[in-house]
């Protein structure tokens, strides 16, 4: 997105895990170099899940983009040389030497991910399809039965059981089940 002033989103690529380590890098150079009227923000794009295996949760951060920062500022000669010569930079995505800012969607898109990713994380169910599933606690406890539907944002699992004889879909939450 372009504001008034001329700034954009650029994509600054990086060594492979130094991602955290070029943000504070540009950081201390913007500061020190006095570069803050045309360097903005360094950004991370990072996306928190919930990653559920055998019953336990657990929170998961992880990058949108590995080895690659995103930077708003206003593109000159000067701008370009403090971040082309950050070290662990490797360069500008773009063409050839000139570096491409990011569109108005684009940024719309990773912004939306990362603002309410960060404030809801997805479930990540470590249940297939087709699983036999076993009720650890509540009202089934001890019934068996072939996972039918899993409903991430909810935290629920259908299943069927047999329930005086009959095939009976249940619904779950994914905690209190485990796989056989």
């Amino acid at each position: 997105m372009e504001a008034q002033d001329g700034r954009r989103w650029y994509v600054v690529q990086t060594y492979a895990g130094y991602e955290n380590r070029v943000k504070a890098n540009l950081e201390q150079r913007i500061a020190t170099m006095g570069m803050e009227h045309s360097i903005f923000n360094a950004l991370i794009p990072i996306e928190e899940r919930i990653f559920v295996k055998d019953g336990k949760s657990r929170k998961v951060s992880r990058k949108l983009y590995p080895s690659y920062v995103l930077v708003e500022m206003i593109l000159d000669e000067q701008s370009w040389y403090v971040v082309r010569h950050t070290p662990g930079v490797t360069g500008f995505v773009g063409a050839g030497s000139y570096p491409l800012p990011l569109s108005e969607k684009e940024v719309r898109e990773i912004m939306g991910r990362i603002g309410k990713e960060q404030v809801k994380p997805k479930l990540e169910i470590n249940f297939k399809l087709g699983d036999t599933v076993k009720v650890k606690s509540g009202p089934f406890e001890g019934q068996v039965g072939p996972v039918v539907d899993i409903v991430p944002e909810k935290g629920k699992v259908k299943f069927t059981v047999s329930v005086f004889g009959r095939e009976t879909i249940v619904e779950t939450d994914y905690f209190l089940l485990e796989k056989v």
